[in-house]
């Protein structure tokens, strides 16, 4: 089980631990995930978002079908608050900023994406360097919106990608960590049932 961070008869709050699917993939091999996981203590609980196996942090899941239905449709419109914390490789210059570009799925080599300007969907994250590191800088991230492998994309595209990125950071940058250092630090929603407005943050493991 995930550390639980909240949970009531409506939803449950854990802190996904890094290099854990959110869902099942295909195969015997890739069924233990946080959904699977959370269901032997919250058998009704199902899936609202998903982190990357990669990632660290925080995940809402919905306990009925009406509070699934609210919730989802409270990510789509992007009411929630979403803020993650990574290590990047190389000195950032700027202090903040934002990234723009469209990705969609890079088909020969899933499940990478891509930067397109044809084919891609608007993206856009929102940044700010939050200090220095021995090789890199700690932001803090802001996903606007929700694409697959944004915020690594989007990172690797300023010329500064996650530390510990199999997918997009140089050998060099891989190889200063046995994990990707993103995590899911800060969530923000309002309650299914009450409508109020919850805070939620897991301690930065990295």
């Amino acid at each position: 089980m995930p550390e639980q961070i909240y949970a009531d008869n409506h939803i449950v709050i854990v802190n996904k631990p890094a290099d854990l699917l959110s869902v099942p993939g295909r195969g015997e091999d890739k069924q233990d995930c946080v959904w699977r996981r959370v269901q032997k203590t919250h058998p009704t609980a199902r899936i609202v978002h998903r982190l990357d196996y990669a990632t660290s942090g925080l995940m809402v899941l919905a306990l009925s079908a009406d509070s699934h239905r609210k919730l989802s449709t409270e990510f789509q419109e992007r009411r929630t608050e979403k803020s993650y914390q990574a290590i990047v490789f190389g000195t950032l210059t700027e202090t903040a900023g934002e990234v723009t570009e469209p990705l969609r799925c890079d088909w020969d080599n899933r499940p990478l994406q891509m930067i397109c300007y044809e084919h891609g969907k608007k993206a856009l994250t929102r940044w700010e360097k939050i200090g220095e590191e021995e090789f890199g800088s700690r932001v803090r991230l802001y996903p606007i919106t929700g694409r697959s492998h944004q915020l690594r994309v989007h990172m690797q595209h300023l010329g500064h990608a996650i530390i510990g990125d199999r997918f997009y950071a140089s050998e060099e940058a891989q190889a200063l960590s046995p994990r990707l250092l993103l995590h899911a630090e800060h969530l923000a929603l309002h309650h299914p049932h009450s409508g109020e407005w919850m805070e939620f943050s897991a301690p930065v493991p990295f």
